[in-house]
């Protein structure tokens, strides 16, 4: 991971090898970021998305090997009981088409191009037990 702060932006290359989440949830607590929109494109050899079931509460997981096309992903940095938490969503295209969801783990293929946009603030998250997700708390 290399990486390069512009103000309240920063600019992130991931390398080879490198889990997209684990990285980003690094540099956030490194950087101190509690609060952030995230955005990039890039290539993976290997990723699990989910798919929120509502009946069961629970993601149903989809896992994908092979030569991806990161086309989108974009999520939140906020924080969780006093930690970064991470929540992002990924759309790949690839040998099995288009593909995408949840992002539960990315292993980039190539490379990973990625911002920071961070805000001067915090926004924590609780645990919504009618409905089994963490949502952003405004208390």
């Amino acid at each position: 991971m290399e990486y390069k702060r512009f103000g309240s932006t920063v600019v992130l290359r991931l390398d080879k090898g490198e889990e997209i989440t684990e990285q980003i949830v690094s540099l956030a607590r490194k950087e101190n970021i509690r609060l952030a929109s995230v955005t990039g494109i890039g290539a993976s050899g290997e990723l699990t998305v989910g798919v929120f079931d509502t009946a069961k509460g629970e993601y149903c997981r989809y896992s994908y090997t092979g030569i991806y096309e990161i086309t989108s992903l974009s999520g939140s940095i906020s924080t969780m009981h006093g930690d970064v938490y991470a929540h992002l969503h990924i759309t790949c295209a690839g040998e099995n088409g288009v593909v995408g969801g949840h992002l539960l783990r990315c292993v980039v293929g190539l490379t990973a191009e990625i911002f920071l946009h961070v805000v001067d603030g915090t926004v924590d998250r609780k645990r919504d037990d009618a409905l089994g997700i963490n949502l952003w708390n405004f208390e």
